[in-house]
C-alpha cells in the first residue's frame, strides 16, 4: 500500500493524496470513489468548500446524544422525547439513529424510541454493557410504558439481541412486540422502502 501511495503521489500533490486517504476512511468509500470526491472538491469554489468544512465542524460541535433515548440531537431531551404529541406509552427499540429516521419518514409511528447503539456480537466483543440496554430497562421499569416494539435489523445478531431484550422486559408485564418479517433477512431498516417499513410496523407480532 505504501508503495502504491508513493507512486500515486508522483502524479498528484501531497495535499490531494492526503485528502484521498482521509476520504477512504468513510464507510463504503473505496479509493476510486475517494479520488472522484477529492477531484470534485478540488473543482469547487473555495466558498463552497468552506461551507462543507463548517458543516462538518458544526456536526461535531452541536450534535449530541439524547439523554433519554440516545438518538442524535442538538437539544437535550431530543424533539421526539420532549414532544407532548408523542405517545409516551410506547417505545420502539432500534439499533442506530438512521433507523429512527427511516421509521419517522413513514409518518405511521407516533411513539417514542430507544437507540441501543448496535447489536450483541460476542465475536467482536460487543456485550450487553456496550449497548444502551440497561438504560432501556430503566425506562421500562420507571412505569408508564405499555408496549415495547423491537425493530432491530433482521440479522442473526439482531435476532439474538431481540430475544435477549424481550426476556429482560417480559417480567415487568409489559407487552413486547417485534416488527413483522416484511423486511428480507439482511436488509437494514435505513435501506428499506417506506411501504415495507409501514407494513412491518402495522403487522408487528407479540414476542
Amino acid at each position: 500500500m505504501k508503495q502504491i501511495i508513493k507512486v500515486t503521489m508522483l502524479y498528484t500533490s501531497e495535499s490531494l493524496e492526503t485528502l484521498i486517504e482521509e476520504l477512504t476512511k468513510f464507510p463504503g468509500i473505496g479509493r476510486k470513489t475517494a479520488q472522484r470526491l477529492a477531484l470534485y472538491i478540488l473543482k469547487q469554489p473555495k466558498e463552497e468548500v468552506e461551507k462543507l468544512v463548517q458543516a462538518i465542524i458544526n456536526v461535531k460541535e452541536k450534535i449530541k446524544y439524547c439523554s433519554i433515548c440516545y438518538n442524535i440531537t442538538e437539544t437535550d431531551p431530543c424533539p421526539i422525547c420532549s414532544s407532548p404529541k408523542r405517545d409516551k406509552t410506547t417505545i420502539c427499540v432500534v439499533e442506530e439513529p438512521m433507523d429512527v429516521l427511516a421509521i419517522e419518514k413513514t409518518n405511521e409511528y407516533n411513539g417514542l424510541y430507544h437507540v441501543i447503539g448496535g447489536v450483541l456480537n460476542p465475536l467482536e466483543g460487543i456485550g450487553p454493557d456496550a449497548l444502551k440496554i440497561k438504560e432501556l430497562i430503566h425506562r421500562v421499569s420507571s412505569g408508564g410504558i405499555k408496549e415495547v416494539i423491537i425493530a432491530l435489523n433482521p440479522s442473526v445478531e439482531g435476532e439474538t439481541t431481540s430475544i435477549y431484550i424481550a426476556n429482560l422486559i417480559k417480567p415487568f408485564g409489559i407487552k413486547v412486540t417485534r416488527i413483522a418479517r416484511g423486511l428480507p433477512i439482511g436488509t437494514a431498516l435505513e435501506y428499506a422502502d417506506i411501504a415495507t417499513i409501514v407494513r412491518a410496523i402495522e403487522n408487528r407480532t407479540t414476542m
